[in-house]
């Protein structure tokens, strides 16, 4: 059983209802196991959501979510000391692919300049899942929330879903399509998790 699972995609492409219900399967099969998520609700990630909102400079943005990751490794850390699995819904793929778009013409090498500030603090999932989307099909999803963010345009998010794509090249990666029913995507993922 994998005991560091990360799920990843862009807004809209169904990460999040598909990590709870994994969650819940998995602790109705008396798995003792922790869902958690990013940016989180620690003073640092409330930062983090404050300075999305605002539209601060990329890179402010891009550390912070880099520095509430550093917090959260801690707990993720004891967790997994504890013989918890813990799943969590985005994390560092999430900042390479939206904060590496974002800084697109700004610095030279955003992902990799990105994977590198992370490198000392962070683990490495044992699988992670990405939920692949185009960007037309996830606004459709999200079209009804209140008040789209800058990370939830047409064209930013193809940005995003490009690099997403680049970093699943890792092996660590399972690709899957986004558009099919959620309890199909539950039992895929949860195939991957009890292997």
């Amino acid at each position: 059983m994998k005991h560091f699972i990360t799920f990843e995609g862009i807004d809209g492409s169904g990460k999040t209802t598909v990590s709870k219900g994994v969650y819940e399967r998995l602790k109705k099969d008396g798995y003792n196991v922790v869902l958690t998520f990013e940016p989180t609700d620690s003073f640092v990630g409330k930062c983090v959501k404050q300075c999305v909102e605002e539209k601060c400079d990329p890179a402010t943005t891009a550390l912070l979510f880099i520095a509430d990751r550093v917090e959260h490794c801690k707990k993720i850390k004891r967790w997994l000391d504890q013989g918890k699995t813990v799943l969590c819904d985005r994390y560092a793929d999430s900042t390479y692919a939206y904060q590496g778009a974002q800084l697109e013409g700004i610095i030279e090498s955003p992902v990799q300049w990105l994977q590198e500030l992370s490198k000392d603090f962070i683990f490495t999932p044992e699988k992670t899942f990405l939920f692949d989307i185009n960007s037309v099909d996830a606004l459709k999803r999200i079209r009804d929330r209140e008040k789209l963010l800058f990370f939830e345009r047409e064209e930013f998010l193809k940005k995003v879903r490009l690099n997403y794509l680049r970093l699943a090249e890792e092996e660590r990666f399972v690709v899957l399509d986004g558009k099919k029913q959620v309890d199909e995507l539950i039992e895929e993922c949860l195939c991957y998790i009890l292997e």
